[in-house]
């Protein structure tokens, strides 16, 4: 008997090695990207224990900044009851911060032992490659695999990826709408709900794959009369409706978040933001103010992916997106398209990757690299711009 148990033991684990090497064969040139996205993240390691050697500063300290130590806090202290108030206004607090990543994190702390901070940078560069690996395979839906290996590669060396050195939730909400595009693609629409559902519970730019669903949901009823594409856009927006209807309970307060955002951050809608921006820059181009310089280059970037996009024809579901969660950087005020929010409009650096071939891939790839390492240097070590 234990010599059939151990010989049943033995078969389950070829078949297990069998099929980890055919899944390594068929999926060889994601390998590149990979290494890329791995040696990015060694290299922040390194560069982080270098520059805190003359201040002594710690590790933990260091990975935990700008909304790594919002998370943390809410993990450490929870959310206030009452909103904190500052000169009359709602000070910064962690309730901005959707709850299913620090729920993640406290739950695996608490199982492992091991400080929340390190779980959170775990969590953060293992979805930040799991993002990049699904939205390669969203890619392969429409496209060629030499087109998916460049949009892989493009997106591994992508500026905005420095904050899957941080304590970010980009890496889980972007991973959840690109299988959530997928799920789109196939008229699966139950699952497309639920990916969204969980999504809207990570991070207020999965409304922009609410809006998507309610598309896609239109498009099915005026194509085919299929009403259980229904489904996506009712079950999307639930993770979002649940947390402000969680706040409005825990706080006595239904504006929580709105209040929070506008009073902590400074941040709120404005159509007229990007007309703004444009004034400022062209009243004074070479100002010593970089962010508005940044966010101009931003514009000009997402307008030339936006543009490659239609002209590309890539499918609706995934134009749509790119379209809805463009709008919502653009408008947001003062946040606007840095390089983090180009990324969470990911078919703008599709676009890109699916646009050049050859030698131009190389050089923007190598242009890439040279940005993300800087941006990595100057969002460890100073606070000039946020993230």
């Amino acid at each position: 008997m234990q010599a059939s148990n151990s010989l049943s033991e033995t078969r389950s684990t070829r078949r297990l090695q069998d099929r980890l090497r055919w899944l390594w064969s068929r999926y060889e040139w994601l390998r590149l990207p990979i290494g890329i996205y791995v040696a990015f993240r060694l290299f922040t390691v390194i560069a982080v224990a270098l520059g805190n050697i003359p201040d002594n500063q710690g590790f933990g300290e260091a990975f935990s900044r700008w909304d790594g130590y919002w998370f943390l806090q809410g993990i450490e202290h929870g959310l206030p009851s009452t909103l904190p108030m500052v000169d009359g206004h709602v000070a910064a607090n962690p309730i901005a911060f959707f709850p299913l990543l620090p729920q993640l994190i406290r739950g695996v702390s608490f199982v492992t032992f091991v400080a929340p901070w390190v779980v959170g940078i775990v969590i953060s560069g293992v979805t930040g490659l799991g993002c990049i690996v699904a939205i390669t395979y969203l890619v392969r839906q429409f496209a060629s695999q030499d087109d998916a290996r460049r949009t892989a590669i493009l997106l591994s060396v992508f500026p905005g990826t420095f904050i899957f050195s941080f304590i970010y939730n980009e890496g889980i909400v972007l991973t959840l709408i690109a299988f959530g595009l997928v799920a789109l693609l196939r008229e699966r629409w139950l699952l497309a709900g639920v990916l969204g559902l969980i999504a809207t519970a990570t991070a207020p730019i999965a409304l922009a794959f609410v809006a998507t669903c309610g598309l896609c949901s239109l498009r099915a009823l005026w194509r085919s009369r299929d009403y259980s594409s229904l489904l996506a856009p009712l079950l999307a927006p639930l993770g979002f409706l649940g947390y402000m209807g969680w706040l409005w309970i825990h706080t006595g307060n239904l504006m929580a978040w709105r209040l929070t955002e506008r009073g902590g951050w400074q941040s709120e809608p404005s159509v007229i933001y990007p007309f703004h921006l444009v004034w400022i820059f062209v009243q004074n181009p070479i100002s010593q103010v970089k962010t508005t310089d940044l966010l101009i280059i931003g514009m000009v970037v997402t307008a030339f992916g936006l543009f490659w996009a239609f002209r590309q024809r890539q499918p609706f579901p995934v134009l749509a997106y790119g379209c809805f969660a463009v709008t919502i950087a653009l408008i947001s005020s003062p946040i606007g398209l840095r390089p983090r929010f180009i990324l969470l409009a990911f078919p703008v650096i599709v676009a890109y990757a699916l646009r050049f071939k050859g030698r131009p891939f190389t050089i923007l790839v190598w242009v890439n690299g040279a940005l993300l390492m800087g941006f990595t240097a100057f969002s460890f070590f100073t606070w000039t711009i946020f993230p």
